[in-house]
């Protein structure tokens, strides 16, 4: 596709995301290195304001049907789409997400170009762009803050009423961590590596899994565990990888020793429906169970973390499991988990979070649109075509979209 002009959609879903694909600044970038054009639908909620883009020389457009390609963050309300056109953003439609059914079947009746943000991968298959850094940057940020409340230690601001990264990380000089604090992060890919940059910012040292079960400190310490480090086969013991993707059936969870002797676990891993429980009710009722606040990051609502019965709110970010009946409870009973399972965490930081998203998306994404794209990185993203079909790739979403409710 030849693109000569880019629109910056006004991102409409309820409730209101701040965030956008591409700053100012990185408008700016994107006119000079790509040689295009490079308008912005005007929006009273994105958290750089439209003063910002028109101060870096960038034209305010609310039309944006003269773009060759149109982009946004989240889904893109069914009465703002333009038939016809191409769109760039997170769909969440290739697992057949329920709700956005009828969004793809929309785009399918309209003959738009769906390339979605979840499904770009390079040639190692690893995805290129997303937003997982800051959801592990603010996920750990408020499993901190989420045990200071839970054991009456100390109080910081919630993410959201900081300006931003820097003010959040000024405020970690508040946190008073005891001195044998343990802490659990699972999880190894964008999510758990940004987590980890703020671990490093408080007064914790890393120690390996066996040391973390075996030692005793004194002082606070955290251990980080792939894969390889929380699951075990059921009859061999070991772990090989290829074995596990292929057969998850064969394997158990081996995270319940870990967790148990932690004071906090910050789950930051990827999970897939059919790989095993990671935490089951009746590990948390494990009588020398001490683990009290546990933030699921990855926020698998019915998977693998038994306590992660719902997701929560940037406005209401915890809740209590109680172990012994499985129930919600009130997250300060003395018996009860703390848990934080925010499914947006990203959307608390929106101006860092965006900087960081678009700067990913002019080094790993947008350069294939303009050269060709040999490796076909762009196609194998590609949902749907501008003829109103579904590409090959995609065809298993047929019967998906044509069950969509009207």
């Amino acid at each position: 596709m030849t693109i000569k002009k880019i629109g910056i959609i006004r991102e409409g879903k309820v409730p209101p995301d701040h965030r956008v694909a591409l700053t100012p600044h990185q408008c700016d970038l994107v006119k000079a290195q790509f040689d295009v054009d490079v308008v912005v639908q005007p929006s009273p909620i994105r958290k750089y304001a439209d003063t910002d883009y028109v101060a870096a020389g960038i034209t305010l457009q609310e039309d944006l049907s003269d773009c060759d390609l149109i982009i946004g963050v989240k889904e893109v309300p069914i009465d703002m789409l333009i038939p016809g056109k191409s769109y760039m953003f997170f769909s969440h439609t290739f697992k057949k997400q329920p709700y956005n059914a009828k969004l793809l079947k929309a785009m399918l009746d309209r003959k738009i170009r769906l390339i979605d943000y979840e499904v770009i991968k390079g040639t190692n298959k690893k995805r290129l762009i997303g937003f997982g850094r800051y959801a592990g940057i603010v996920g750990a940020y408020h499993a901190f803050r989420a045990f200071g409340l839970k054991h009456n230690l100390y109080s910081i601001k919630a993410p959201h009423e900081c300006h931003d990264r820097k003010e959040l990380e000024q405020q970690l000089s508040l946190v008073k961590l005891p001195q044998n604090m343990r802490v659990v992060v699972t999880g190894f890919g964008r999510v758990g590596h940004g987590a980890e940059e703020i671990l490093k910012l408080l007064p914790l040292s890393r120690v390996t899994e066996a040391d973390f079960l075996s030692e005793s400190f004194n002082e606070p310490v955290y251990t980080h565990l792939d894969t390889e480090e929380y699951y075990v086969r059921r009859d061999k013991g070991g772990f090989d990888k290829s074995d596990f993707y292929n057969n998850p059936q064969f394997y158990q969870s081996s995270l319940p020793e870990t967790v148990r002797s932690s004071d906090l676990y910050i789950a930051c891993h990827l999970w897939a429906s059919g790989n095993p429980v990671l935490l089951a009710q009746s590990d948390l009722q494990n009588p020398s169970w001490k683990c009290r606040v546990i933030a699921d990051v990855s926020c698998d609502v019915g998977g693998p973390i038994v306590s992660t019965l719902r997701a929560s709110t940037i406005a209401d970010p915890l809740y209590g499991y109680n172990p012994v009946t499985g129930a919600e409870c009130d997250w300060k009973q003395d018996d009860a988990l703390c848990v934080m399972a925010i499914d947006n965490l990203p959307c608390e930081l929106p101006k860092d979070a965006s900087e960081d998203f678009g700067n990913e998306l002019i080094d790993k994404v947008l350069p294939h649109f303009f050269n060709g794209d040999p490796e076909q990185i762009i196609w194998h993203a590609t949902e749907t075509t501008l003829q109103g079909d579904l590409t090959p790739h995609f065809a298993y979403l047929k019967e998906y979209a044509a069950g969509a409710p009207r």
